[in-house]
C-alpha cells in the first residue's frame, strides 16, 4: 500500500483479501484468528484476536465471505500464515489452516536466478 507505506523509514504496508467458502455440511463460525507473520530478518509477529475484522462471520454450505485487511513489516518484505478457529452449529470447534503466503515489495532489490 504506496499511501501507507514510508521505505525511507523501513516501514511498508500490504493489503491482503482473504475469500472464506463453506464446502462442508453444516452451518459454521468463523471465532477467532491466529496469524504469524515474519519479517525478511525473520523477526515473527504474532496476532491473535476474536473474528476478523470486526466480524464473526456464519457460513451455512456453500456461502462464502470475503474481507480485505492489512499488516505493516519493517522490511520489504516477509511471509505471512496462519489459522482461522471455526466452530459447527452443534458446538464442536476446528482450525482451518491458511497457508503461507509472500508479501513481496517493489523497493526490495533482489538478484534473479
Amino acid at each position: 500500500m504506496d499511501d501507507k507505506s514510508a521505505p525511507e523509514e523501513d516501514y511498508f504496508v500490504w493489503a491482503y483479501r482473504v475469500y472464506i467458502e463453506n464446502q462442508g455440511g453444516e452451518t459454521v463460525q468463523l471465532r477467532s484468528r491466529h496469524w504469524h507473520i515474519t519479517d525478511a530478518l525473520g523477526r515473527v509477529q504474532e496476532v491473535m484476536g476474536e473474528g476478523v475484522v470486526g466480524e464473526q462471520p456464519v457460513l451455512a454450505p456453500g456461502e462464502t465471505f470475503e474481507y480485505t485487511s492489512g499488516t505493516p513489516l519493517s522490511t520489504p518484505s516477509g511471509v505471512m500464515m496462519g489459522s482461522y478457529q471455526m466452530e459447527t452449529d452443534r458446538g464442536a470447534s476446528f482450525d482451518v489452516v491458511i497457508p503461507a503466503f509472500s508479501l513481496d515489495s517493489p523497493y526490495e532489490d533482489r538478484a534473479h536466478n
